[in-house]
């Protein structure tokens, strides 16, 4: 299943072909402050592949915080967070932006009953917990 996703005013976009066709689409909300503060609630599929494109690059601030391991991409025009990527040993994974999704079925969307909590979670095991459970293919079209 191919499914789109972008940023409000459209200068960040992805494709996120999901394998197979979800009967769910499994979300969770972040407890951590900045997702708190602007909503973010994130989905992957692992095995799947995710192509991020950006109209223009000059307009989408990447924010890091704390252990600086992730990169909040946030577009300076319209202020939307579609997605989050972390380079781990040179690879790129990312996860998305369920409410940056478009033309989605809302009741695929299963989310979480709890913010996921991460305090405590120390580098190594964050990094290796984004290994195994957020997009692994990531790319950027031209």
């Amino acid at each position: 299943m191919l499914i789109s996703g972008g940023c409000h005013c459209g200068n960040i976009g992805f494709t996120l072909r999901w394998v197979g066709e979800p009967v769910a689409i499994p979300a969770r909300a972040c407890a951590c402050t900045f997702c708190t503060k602007h909503g973010g609630v994130w989905t992957s599929c692992p095995g799947g592949t995710l192509e991020i494109s950006e109209r223009d690059p000059k307009l989408v601030s990447r924010y890091a915080f704390g252990t600086e391991t992730a990169e909040f991409h946030v577009c300076a025009r319209c202020g939307v967070v579609p997605l989050v990527t972390s380079l781990i040993d040179g690879q790129l994974f990312a996860v998305v932006s369920v409410n940056a999704l478009q033309d989605v079925d809302p009741a695929l969307i299963q989310r979480a009953a709890a913010p996921a909590d991460f305090d405590g979670e120390i580098e190594h095991e964050r990094l290796a917990r984004r290994r195994r459970n957020w997009i692994a293919q990531v790319s950027y079209s031209d």
